[in-house]
């Protein structure tokens, strides 16, 4: 539920963020306050002022509290340290407060020429928001290989494809289609594959089907209207939304939506652009958009369509643009574009498709971490991890007399996952970083830790060990899978 404030306004948190973010969220509030719709605001801050102030998360306290009791944000692109320093402020407010589904829209724009015109692209990329790469977990395994781990549960899946399939609902759309790399990371990957499947089967007025994510980016520029609503995981769906934005237009026109079930966060797709901040000449478009997106969210329907029907007539139109629609030369400003969309308020397009937008049911899901539970589960193996830099078939020896008079002995060796030993007789170029995969020996039901350590210390003894992954049965079936070239 939305704060109401004593006089009766729902209370929103905005953060106009860096670079052109000010320009762009005060223009899409001027907006909001001409509709009349019942909107306060508390400011607050968070991204590069926030860093440079020494705060490490890039977001103050005071911000948290505000977004604590608001549960809505608008808000500004944030500045972040490219490739060193904090993590981005961004990703932080999405992973702080859950909010597990990014939203992004692309739709044709009438006045808005792109390759695409007239093909009718209408589509939402629904972006698992948490997990993937984006968790962030990272190390350096030796000075020479760092590790970043790809974390995909079945609970991120759950939540993300059944808010994927309300959302069709609510917008009156006919298809979800789940865009997945699964041929190759057939474990966390094809995760998100085996809960769309299951998933769907609890909407059957909804068609379900399945596309690897690279042949996903093919189709987007082949054939873009042949899609509804795409559900993918973090990173796939971070880079085939701003290939989308492309269709339409660009980043100007890619609105974006981050919901959780307590607290929901609207942002334009693009950056802070610090060479146009201060200028006035930035198309605010997205985070206008945006902000219709956070109404429907806050219930203000009504508002929500004189905004878009007011920026779809200003498009048609063509009198006002910005500099990325018609160039320098026939240009008008920021502010002169909010004006016109302001003076066409209450105007209908004459050629936009309005859909009927209905609330969405955010899915239940429970806030046990446990969700799965399996029948029966054994481990097998280990898989070791270690650093040298010898060459494999003297690793591979040593290692099975290591492994001599314990329970289990060395299956292979892969090298940044292809098999090096036994040899194949395959050309590698290997690196410092081995994996040593030890399987039970025959008659072994199952292994215990006193087992596995036991063959540490053992390996320890030659070896720089950094990692350890534990083989385990679940259910019967494998929860691993082979190197390249493993038998």
């Amino acid at each position: 539920m939305p704060y109401i404030t004593p006089s009766g306004k729902k209370l929103v948190t905005v953060i106009p963020g860096d670079g052109i973010g000010p320009e762009c969220v005060y223009a899409a509030i001027r907006i909001i306050e001409a509709t009349g719709a019942p909107i306060e605001w508390e400011e607050r801050h968070a991204g590069e002022r926030v860093f440079k102030e020494g705060l490490a998360s890039g977001v103050r306290p005071d911000t948290m509290e505000s977004i604590a009791k608001t549960r809505v944000v608008l808000k500004g692109p944030l500045g972040t340290p490219i490739g060193y320093g904090e993590k981005s402020a961004n990703v932080t407010l999405r992973k702080l407060y859950e909010t597990y589904a990014n939203v992004r829209p692309a739709r044709e724009f009438p006045g808005v020429r792109t390759p695409y015109s007239g093909r009718g692209i209408d589509l939402v990329i629904i972006r698992e928001n948490i997990e993937d790469l984006y968790a962030g977990i990272e190390h350096m395994q030796t000075p020479g290989v760092a590790q970043c781990l790809k974390l995909i549960s079945d609970k991120g899946c759950e939540k993300v494809v059944r808010f994927a399939f309300e959302f069709a609902r609510s917008e009156g759309r006919k298809s979800v289609v789940a865009a997945t790399k699964s041929n190759i990371m057939k474990l966390t990957e094809g995760m998100l594959k085996r809960v769309h499947e299951r998933v769907a089967r609890d909407y059957p007025d909804i068609e379900a089907w399945h596309l690897i994510i690279d042949n996903t980016a093919h189709q987007l520029v082949r054939a873009p209207e042949q899609f509804d609503v795409i559900v993918t995981t973090n990173m796939n769906g971070d880079i085939i939304s701003d290939l989308s934005s492309a269709l339409i237009g660009g980043l100007g026109f890619a609105p974006s939506a981050n919901i959780g079930n307590e607290v929901a966060i609207f942002e334009a797709v693009h950056g802070t652009a610090p060479k146009y901040a201060g200028k006035n000449v930035i198309n605010p478009t997205a985070v206008i958009l945006s902000a219709v997106m956070m109404l429907r969210h806050l219930g203000e329907f009504e508002a929500a369509q004189l905004i878009e029907d007011a920026v779809i007539v200003t498009l048609e139109d063509g009198k006002k643009l910005t500099r990325d629609v018609v160039g320098d030369a026939r240009a008008a400003t920021t502010t002169e574009y909010t004006d016109e969309i302001i003076r066409n308020l209450g105007r209908r397009p004459i050629n936009w498709k309005r859909r009927e937008y209905r609330p969405i049911q955010l899915p239940q899901v429970s806030p046990d971490p446990v969700t799965v539970v399996p029948k029966t589960r054994r481990t097998v193996g280990v898989d070791i991890f270690i650093e040298s830099g010898l060459h494999s078939e003297e690793i591979g020896r040593s290692l099975e007399d290591f492994a001599a008079g314990t329970k289990l002995h060395l299956k292979m060796i892969s090298n940044r996952g292809t098999r090096v030993y036994p040899p194949t007789g395959a050309i590698t170029d290997n690196v410092d970083h081995w994996r040593c995969r030890f399987i039970a020996n025959d008659g072994v039901a199952a292994i215990s830790d006193a087992d596995i350590l036991d063959l540490v210390s053992r390996v320890q003894q030659r070896y720089r060990w950094m990692h350890l992954e534990k083989l385990e049965e679940i259910d019967g079936e494998p929860g691993w899978t082979k190197a390249q070239g493993e038998d």
